[in-house]
């Protein structure tokens, strides 16, 4: 340093002594800079304090000389102390110098220059508080510094300067917040555990209110939860815990939307490799939870995205069961949140942005091609990108739902084939309550999901496809699915037109004429989709066999339950009537009679054809045997079933014109064994009463000499054995007993009548159908195998 240059007031003993390599002599030339000063304080001479803050800046703290910087630290930290309360008039000359040498290369210097700036601060106290962020941002260096030495005299610093803001109630929390954000973000694990103990001071005083500016280090602190350290991992927890419990205390004031998107982020698990993020979710879960049950329909915007994040860790093992837990409630809550009136009209589609009425107008129209868009069910349906974390509607005042969005991610999980069984159950369940909350704007969305609803009635788990069902049977019954378009139901150049059935007029045959045969029965709960869906579940039985043999009669029976099993099999009834691969045809007759013949759903419908005691028992009969007719055995099990004992009788004798396989005979063998069951009861008790069932008797005999005498053979025959003497039944007098014989006639005649001779004709015309396609397939097969040959 040059000896000759003027530094008065400082003298040159003291000059010479700051420079100095020994401590000792630095610490005497301070101990006379502060004297120095004293005396300038009784004087109120600020010039000469501010020369010599100066002097003791740019000659000393700054000089490139190592010696030199220690003894201008030294010296500054002796002005402040000298200064006393007006050191806070000095701050700012007294500070950045000191700062600088933070940046120093040299451990000795920094624990020097971390030692003044406690001293400066001590003196002066609150006065520090306008250069806080200069501060902080010192100190957030020193605490990650390597040296062990400087790290330690950083914590005594931050600890008195933690002490300085928790006293203080004139902290300026609004220019320190972007410096938080930004230091916040550090990877260093020593600057993370400092910004967490500050966020852990700043939120504990009361007159500091952090939890405002929540929404702009919240992520940050969801990384720091992240870290490897346990001890910097527990300490951010214990922040976020009081954070949550404050928001608890104050939701109102609470900037619950500003957070969703956070807390969607992660929510969900980027890397489950590393363990540290399963805290992160089940934390972000947690604090999800909450905020649906708080802020309440502020999120309905942000509901795809939560969901996107939600849905996943439903189908969690239990080593992630308090995630699975806390994300089960998060979707119980939101579902409950989504109301009838998100079904209504918003302000900006009432004034003519979208085309679809009010509320007031009656059911929605669909266009007339929706049914083409439906019947296309094999068809994938593409999903274009989308983004899962943008609010629906930020800028309008009202919170709406952002349906569009969540519909679109409930698709895609049903899309996804690694979708869990629980989360598909959810997404089911999410559409089912959709469609009862707001039908009329879900119905929007049917043509796009119906494909991938009939496509996961292919699934291996019996609980998804409940659930699927309960989706598929409400598009189908809900009022909102109306639609006056009609001929969107056409299988054929006949329109299928979907009413309730007013059966045949006075002195018209049941199903005579073409309008009874091609109509489709619909109660009033049945809507125009009903008859769509009938259609695409059969088409996709036929695409399907393996569904058919393994899931059909489940899938029938519980539509039974669902929706009116009358229209069930009215309906396919009406379309297996047209459908052109006879083979399939037959198995589906065959399988629907199993379902009427056993299942306890159809107990009712069973009753009512039992005795076609009405016009619609007599129109279902009709319309029922018209597809029954291609499969012979199921055919006579109808009539069996309805009573008709003559029509059965008549049906068994053209057997011996039709072709008996091993299949028609394994038919005949389950017939059998039904009659046996307790659904035929009446049939047997009916065998009592000879004379009045003569042809129900022959109708046994003609099975019998059907079959080989095989088990079956036996059992039937050991039952017709068991057919008593008439002559020993009677036990009445005998003009009583010609009435009786009348009155079952009677009854059925007070009715309207079945021309049989008519189906009879029918019969023998499906069946020549069934003959010359099994000829042609024959034909084929062995046109094959002679190529082969060949």
């Amino acid at each position: 340093m040059n000896q000759e240059k003027d530094f008065s007031p400082l003298t040159p003993n003291i000059v010479r002594a700051l420079n100095d390599k020994l401590y000792e002599k630095r610490k005497v030339a301070a101990l006379e800079i502060e004297k120095l000063v004293r005396e300038f304080v009784a004087q109120n001479n600020s010039t000469q304090i501010r020369h010599v803050i100066h002097i003791l800046a740019s000659e000393f703290a700054l000089s490139q000389h190592p010696h030199s910087r220690k003894g201008g630290l030294i010296g500054l930290a002796a002005c402040s102390i000298a200064l006393g309360k007006d050191s806070g008039l000095y701050l700012k000359e007294l500070i950045e110098p000191v700062l600088t040498c933070f940046n120093d290369s040299d451990s000795r210097l920094r624990y020097y220059a971390c030692e003044a700036l406690y001293n400066i601060v001590k003196v002066a106290r609150g006065a520090v508080l306008p250069h806080f962020n200069l501060l902080f941002d010192g100190l957030s260096k020193l605490a990650a510094d390597p040296d062990p030495n400087v790290k330690s005299g950083s914590e005594l610093l931050d600890r008195l300067l933690k002490d300085i803001v928790t006293e203080s109630n004139t902290f300026d929390l609004v220019s320190f917040v972007p410096l938080l954000r930004e230091r916040i973000y550090s990877n260093n694990q020593y600057a993370r555990q400092f910004i967490i103990s500050w966020i852990h001071v700043l939120e504990s005083v009361p007159d500091i209110h952090l939890l405002d500016y929540l929404p702009e280090i919240l992520d940050g602190l969801f990384q720091i939860l992240g870290d490897n350290s346990k001890e910097i991992r527990r300490t951010c927890e214990v922040v976020l815990g009081e954070f949550l419990k404050e928001i608890k205390k104050t939701p109102s004031s609470v900037k619950f939307a500003e957070m969703a998107n956070i807390l969607v982020i992660h929510c969900q698990v980027a890397d489950e490799t590393k363990l540290t993020n399963d805290l992160i979710q089940l934390t972000a879960m947690t604090w999800m939870r909450e905020f649906i049950q708080l802020a309440g329909r502020v999120v309905l915007p942000y509901s795809s995205g939560i969901l996107t994040a939600v849905l996943p860790c439903l189908s969690y093992d239990d080593r992630k069961k308090n995630t699975k837990e806390a994300a089960g409630a998060c979707n119980h809550s939101l579902m409950k949140l989504v109301t009838p009136e998100d079904d209504e009209d918003t302000e900006e589609e009432r004034s003519g942005v979208t085309g679809s009425p009010s509320a007031g107008e009656g059911p929605p129209r669909t266009e007339g091609d929706s049914g083409d868009m439906l019947n296309a069910s094999q068809e994938s349906v593409g999903l274009s990108s989308i983004s899962f974390f943008t609010p629906a509607s930020s800028d309008r005042p009202q919170v709406t739902l952002d349906l569009d969005g969540i519909v679109q991610v409930l698709d895609r999980h049903l899309h996804d084939s690694s979708t869990g069984m629980m989360t598909r159950i959810a997404v089911l369940k999410w559409l089912y309550h959709l469609y009862i909350k707001t039908p009329r704007k879900m119905f929007c969305h049917t043509d796009s999901l119906f494909p991938i609803l009939l496509k996961t009635l292919s699934d291996e788990s019996d609980e998804v496809i409940l659930k699927d069902l309960e989706v598929l049977a409400e598009i189908a019954s809900s009022p909102a699915g109306q639609t006056d378009q009609a001929s969107s139901c056409d299988i054929t150049d006949n329109k299928l037109v979907l009413k309730v059935p007013e059966g045949p007029k006075a002195g018209q045959q049941p199903g005579t004429g073409s309008k009874a045969a091609d109509s489709s029965p619909s109660t009033p709960s049945m809507n125009s989709y009903f008859y769509k869906f009938m259609i695409n579940l059969l088409k996709r039985f036929s695409l399907e066999r393996k569904l058919l043999e393994n899931r059909g009669a489940f899938i029938i029976r519980q539509l039974c339950l669902l929706l009116h099993a009358e229209n069930i099999f009215h309906s396919m009834a009406d379309i297996l009537l047209k459908e052109e691969d006879l083979k399939f045809a037959s198995t589906m007759v065959q399988t629907l009679n199993t379902i009427l013949l056993t299942s306890a759903e159809l107990f009712q419908l069973r009753n009512q054809l039992k005795d076609l005691h009405t016009q619609e028992s007599c129109a279902l009969f009709w319309c029922l045997y018209r597809s029954w007719c291609h499969n012979p055995v199921a055919t006579v099990s109808l009539c069996f079933l309805t009573q008709n004992y003559k029509h059965a009788y008549d049906l068994i004798q053209k057997f011996g014109n039709l072709e008996v396989t091993v299949d028609f005979l394994m038919e005949v063998d389950k017939l059998v064994q039904l009659i046996e069951s307790p659904i035929f009861t009446y049939l047997r008790l009916q065998l009592l009463d000879v004379e009045n069932n003569p042809y129900l008797i022959k109708a046994l005999y003609g099975l019998l000499m059907l079959l080989p005498q095989s088990q079956a053979f036996q059992l039937l025959s050991h039952r017709l054995k068991c057919v008593p003497n008439p002559e020993l039944m009677r036990t009445v007098d005998e003009s009583k007993y010609m009435e009786s014989k009348k009155q079952p006639a009677n009854k059925r005649s007070s009715h309207t009548q079945v021309d049989y001779s008519e189906l009879l004709q029918h019969f023998d015309r499906v069946q020549s159908k069934h003959l010359e396609v099994r000829h042609q397939r024959s034909a084929r097969a062995s046109d094959h195998h002679d190529r082969k040959l060949m």
